[in-house]
């Protein structure tokens, strides 16, 4: 079976080739011209030059593949235009080059829990609660949501919602975890004790290959379709820094910075990102996620339906990730 893997060069989509090619699979990846693609190319992987902005190099991508996942995106931005370019429009273009393909791979859309938006603190989203984002980013994964949906009379699609995802390879989540780790010391925004769904990549690559094979198609509304993968377990912030401390050797200890202390912060970071013409993943539009309680979803429908089951737990996961860490700052 031939995969097309859209976003194959980051840290999900790289590790979701490396269990294909390690499956048997026949794999093709979009890059872009300056994509750094020598990993891809030393496994074996079809490349094909394009960007998801560009529909002429994507139906050729596509083109001859019976699965298509689509990763790529944007997860920071310098103006809220260029998310919706990359996240909205770019699915949009994806899946209609999958819809007219003469192959008609099977779709899966990675999206994020951002996409549904939090819930109350004594809640576990599920698939079937309304979407409500509170960033730009997540609206603007939505909207790539949407875009799919638009097309379920012509598409096989699936999509499906992560949490956080960590993991090696993370040089966001897990990078920033662990230069606070080695020192012992976790920064927390607000006082509270907000909780999040966690899941190691591996799983999640898992989860979206079960999603590709079993996965129940969307249509054009309801929740069928839909899928969030996590380890199955509900964490503190505080859990999470104190299971980056210790597999860093460290004891954790966890400070509260206020939270009107952190949109100061943000607010400086977009501004310095403006100025740099580079974007920062941390700034005002994440700050609209990081004040929010809870970041949770149920895994009960990825259970029942694709027999989905995690097996990577929070200190397993991290003690992986920080052995990759250490790998690369000694590089």
């Amino acid at each position: 079976m031939r995969y097309l893997v859209t976003g194959a060069t980051g840290f999900i989509g790289a590790r979701l080739v490396q269990i294909l090619i390690a499956r048997g699979q026949e794999v093709r990846a979009l890059v872009r011209a300056t994509s750094k693609v020598a990993a891809l190319q030393h496994a074996g992987v079809e490349l094909v030059q394009g960007d998801i902005g560009d529909p002429y190099s994507l139906a050729k991508a596509v083109e001859g593949t019976q699965v298509v996942l689509h990763l790529a995106g944007s997860v920071k931005a310098l103006a809220p235009a260029d998310y919706f370019r990359a996240n909205a429009e770019g699915t949009a273009n994806v899946a209609l080059a999958a819809a007219d393909a003469d192959s008609r791979p099977r779709f899966v859309l990675v999206s994020s829990l951002s996409a549904a938006g939090p819930l109350p603190f004594d809640r576990l989203r599920t698939e079937n609660d309304p979407a409500a984002p509170v960033s730009l980013y997540g609206q603007s994964k939505l909207e790539a949501e949407r875009a799919v949906r638009m097309l379920a009379g012509r598409l096989e699609a699936t999509i499906v919602r992560p949490p956080i995802v960590y993991g090696p390879g993370d040089k966001e989540f897990v990078q920033s975890m662990f230069r606070m780790a080695r020192l012992g010391v976790v920064l927390k925004v607000g006082m509270g004790h907000k909780r999040y769904s966690l899941v190691y990549v591996d799983d999640l690559c898992e989860g979206i290959l079960a999603a590709a094979e079993r996965g129940k198609r969307v249509s054009a509304g309801g929740g069928e379709g839909l899928y969030y993968f996590s380890d199955g377990a509900v964490r503190t912030w505080d859990e999470v820094g104190r299971a980056a401390c210790a597999a860093m050797g460290k004891t954790a200890r966890v400070v509260p910075v206020p939270e009107a202390m952190s949109w100061v912060v943000a607010a400086a970071s977009s501004w310095a990102a403006k100025l740099r013409a580079e974007p920062a993943i941390f700034g005002v539009d994440k700050m609209r996620e990081i004040r929010e309680e809870n970041w949770t979803c149920a895994i009960d429908r990825a259970q029942a339906e694709l027999e989905y089951q995690p097996k990577v737990d929070l200190a397993a996961g991290m003690r992986a990730s920080a052995e990759w860490y250490r790998a690369q700052q000694a590089s």
